[in-house]
């Protein structure tokens, strides 16, 4: 004997309800196509056996049995097994099915309600909305379709398989095209094909809600003409984020505004939102005069599906756009931080130098005191060179150990040592195509110096733990403060790699030889540190320029950036002040630094400086400390004191 049902699936339909799917216990109920199913779907959508609802604990669930197009519940695919509550709405292909535990919950469903009254303004009446279209899911070839016969020739209907192969065709054009207009043209070039509209047009939203013509155009020859979407069409698709198609209902009645859809005679048109990210960007308007064959749920379904395809291209083609700028933006910032500023003869020589070397591929050796600005003039040689959009790789050799810099410049394979817990690929591989700048040469050790060596002359390489040869097109470009040709004697450099890299070099100044650019230098960094702090200092005074010309400046322009950084941070006036410009006390006028300027000072202080220099380059050994100053250990503490030295 049957027992009552325990749970309902309810057809839903636009103008109200369907069939009624009693539910029993016990029973699993499969939905699909094919005449053995419990529920069967006559929908060319539907998979033969689609879907799955059946009882487990205390309740009913439902799963999707790999069907083609899918199974959405509440609008959300379903991924897997999913519990049913009461007014879950189930969608198995075009089919839209209610889940209720009692019929009388039918009434109070805001789902399944019947269609709202029709709405009207501006003359229109609004036949239907639509949120979602069947073209996001592809849909099974229909052949034998064909247009009504009534239907004129330029007003020929597509069938659904050759709408989908237009919105392929459609999404690969757009896939080339740049500009919004270029993208509008394709959308209407696509929607006259598959439509019998005899007007189109694609605009974008504008601040205050008001919309603007990206592109419009008439079917067929005569003067292009477009009348603007109505406000009660518009705000209506704002508002509810909906394609909506509407019918004009006002033929015999005049509007006020004469470019009114009445005004025109326009019998049926349809809006549809641009949107992306859940934002409207614009909308699509279709509009046709002609009573017969006027557009339908069909041409909106469509319309619809189009216009989320020109949603997501017209964002990216935003995004783009922004970033295009944003990067152009930096570039010429970059352009501007890696100028070689100055007028003096001593730089001039080296913008001469630079010009003459970046045409070429040979490999530069830079040289010069720490902070002197050489990897301006390696960025320089890039910047001009023909690799200039391609990449520019810095690395300081310095900074790392002898086994880290072999796996950064090389890269290295997963676990070739502790910690490689994948793959990386090394700073030449990231530079193929353009320069790799390293910073402190002459600090590399002689195990890496081979295999670089091997790099530089053409060879191919292998990342750290792999043996696949591996050849990149590098520009190299080193720099060095260090003398290497006392390295390559003391033999901790190759001497065959200082001839390779010393293929072209480039001395870059100290900044004393060339004090006649240290005011524009400091021009320069204000004006930089003014921009990213925002504040409101306009130049230096004459006294503030005197006292940076005058300074010896032992960190070059390094220190010259950091004085007027500090100068712009911590400045209370309009203008940088004498008192603003903090220099340090180090000075490599003295006879320690070995410059042999002049300094007015005692032979005390000379002493206590040179001793307090001896002991920290012996790290505090007092023993080696005296036999370096030459005298005796005793003496040397006896000064130590006298001259309150401490470590």
């Amino acid at each position: 004997m049957a027992t009552n049902p325990s749970a309902f699936l309810v057809a839903r339909r636009d103008d109200g309800f369907g069939d009624v799917y009693p539910l029993q216990d016990g029973t699993r109920y499969t939905l699909g196509r094919a005449p053995t199913n419990r529920i069967v779907l006559r929908d060319e959508l539907c998979s033969r056996e689609h879907a799955e609802v059946f009882p487990a604990e205390g309740g009913w669930f439902v799963r999707d049995l790999g069907s083609l197009n899918g199974t959405h519940l509440n609008g959300e695919t379903l991924r897997r097994e999913a519990r049913l509550a009461p007014r879950d709405d189930v969608r198995v292909g075009r089919a839209q099915l209610v889940f209720i535990e009692d019929l009388t919950q039918l009434p109070d469903l805001p789902q399944v309600r019947p269609a709202r009254p029709a709405e009207k303004g501006d003359g229109l009446e609004i036949k239907k909305r639509l949120g979602q279209t069947r073209y996001h899911t592809p849909a099974a070839p229909q052949s034998g379709s064909t247009p009504p016969p009534d239907v004129a020739r330029h007003e020929t209907r597509v069938p659904p398989s050759q709408a989908v192969g237009l919105l392929y065709r459609l999404a690969l054009d757009m896939a080339d095209a740049a500009a919004p207009a270029d993208l509008g043209e394709l959308v209407i070039d696509a929607l006259f094909r598959a439509t019998p509209a005899e007007v189109g047009a694609v605009l974008a939203l504008k601040e205050g809600r008001e919309f603007e013509p990206v592109v419009y155009r008439l079917r067929g020859p005569g003067p292009q003409t477009y009348h603007k979407v109505s406000n009660f069409l518009s705000h209506e698709v704002l508002s509810t984020k909906q394609a909506v198609l509407a019918e004009n209902v006002a033929l015999e009645r005049h509007l006020k505004d004469r470019d009114s859809i009445a005004e025109l005679k326009v019998a049926s048109l349809i809006c549809a939102p641009v949107m992306a990210d859940g934002q409207v960007l614009g909308l699509v308007h279709l509009y046709r005069t002609s009573i017969t064959a006027p557009l339908n749920p069909d041409d909106l379904e469509f319309v619809l599906a189009v216009a989320r395809q020109l949603g997501v291209v017209w964002q990216k083609s935003r995004k783009q756009a922004t970033l295009t700028v944003e990067v152009r933006s930096l570039k010429d910032q970059l352009r501007q931080e890696s100028e070689l500023v100055g007028e003096s003869p001593a730089l001039a020589k080296v913008e001469a130098q630079v010009g003459r070397v970046a045409g070429t591929k040979a490999t530069v050796l830079i040289r010069g005191e720490s902070g002197s600005g050489k990897e301006l003039v390696a960025r320089a040689i890039h910047q001009h060179s023909p690799r200039k959009d391609q990449p520019y790789v810095t690395l300081n050799c310095a900074a790392l150990t002898e086994t880290l810099l072999e796996s950064e410049l090389f890269g290295h394979e997963k676990g070739a040592f502790t910690g490689a817990t994948e793959r990386m690929a090394g700073k030449f591989e990231a530079a193929d195509g353009g320069t790799i700048f390293l910073d402190e040469i002459g600090e590399m050790a002689a195990a890496t110096q081979a295999k670089f060596l091997r790099v530089l002359e053409g060879h191919p390489f292998e990342r750290v733990g792999g043996n696949v040869p591996i050849k990149a097109d590098v520009r190299v470009v080193a720099a060095t403060n260090r003398p290497l040709e006392e390295a390559v004697r003391a033999g901790t450099f190759r001497r065959d790699l200082f001839f390779r890299l010393q293929v072209v070099q480039i001395d870059v100044p100290p900044l004393r030889d060339r004090a006649d650019d240290v005011p524009l230098l400091a021009e320069h960094f204000l004006r930089r540190f003014v921009r990213e702090t925002g504040r409101k200092i306009k130049g230096f005074t004459p006294e503030a320029v005197e006292k940076l010309k005058a300074y010896r400046w032992p960190g070059n322009v390094r220190e010259l950036r950091n004085v007027v950084e500090r100068a712009v941070a911590l400045g209370t006036g309009p203008v940088i002040e004498a008192a603003d410009v903090w220099l340090s006390e180090l000075d490599v006028g003295s006879p320690v630094a070995g410059d042999g300027g002049y300094r007015p000072e005692s032979l005390d202080e000379v002493e206590k400086r040179h001793i307090r220099e001896t002991l920290r380059h012996t790290d505090w050994n007092k023993s080696q400390a005296a036999a370096i100053l030459g005298i005796e250990r005793s003496t040397l503490d006896r000064k130590i004191k006298g001259y309150n030295l401490q470590k």
